[in-house]
């Protein structure tokens, strides 16, 4: 019963946590209105995987590793900055590009690439180890128990790719994406900046 309480309070803390707007957020959503939802699909997969390796190094002491050596930290915090600041480029500077078919060029992103790239997007961002060590630093008993080490990776793989998943889903319907087409270039742009903002937060620790 108190395995059962534990997984449930890390449960809630996971998915409030998902729910949150964040760079994974900006690129489920650019991938299902403007290329299809499969492709949002694949790209939710991919941020699930992401959450699920930051689960496992979590669970082992990531918060302690980071903690003791804060170079550490600061490398991953601005590899991932750049990496954001990266994506933001790429949206910005095609943001006037016409999209005349589903896949709005002529070599459409694969659903290879989509997982990849949703993959490395949630990678890119080390506080999402830190928030989740902390979790499981303030709810895990001291003695963990061993089938934990995998259930709770498995948590964080269903809920983050669960609620990306959804994401992509009424993203990709008719609707918002007549919306996205008619304004692309400003959507984009929107987007653009919001992902360079993100990326410049997490070199400086912008508050």
């Amino acid at each position: 019963m108190e395995s059962l309480i534990i997984l449930g309070s890390i449960t809630l803390a996971l998915m409030l946590g998902a729910i949150s707007p964040g760079p994974t957020f900006i690129y489920v959503a650019k991938n299902s209105i403007a290329i299809s939802r499969k492709h949002g699909l694949f790209t939710a997969l991919g941020t699930g995987t992401g959450a699920a390796l930051f689960g496992l190094l979590a669970v082992m002491g990531l918060q302690a590793i980071l903690l003791a050596v804060p170079s550490a930290y600061l490398v991953l915090k601005i590899c991932g900055g750049l990496y954001l600041l990266w994506i933001a480029y790429k949206i910005i500077k095609h943001a006037k590009e016409p999209m005349d078919s589903p896949n709005g060029s002529a070599e459409p992103m694969s659903y290879k690439q989509a997982y990849r790239l949703g993959l490395i997007t949630q990678m890119s961002n080390p506080k999402i180890a830190v928030i989740l060590a902390s979790i499981f630093t303030a709810l895990l008993p001291k003695d963990i128990p061993t089938y934990f080490y995998v259930v709770l990776p498995m948590l964080c793989f269903f809920i983050d790719a669960g609620w990306y998943s959804l994401v992509a889903v009424a993203l990709s319907a008719e609707g918002p994406r007549k919306v996205y087409l008619k304004s692309k270039a400003l959507f984009d742009r929107v987007a653009g900046g919001v992902m360079t903002v993100l990326g410049l937060k997490l070199i400086f620790g912008m508050k």
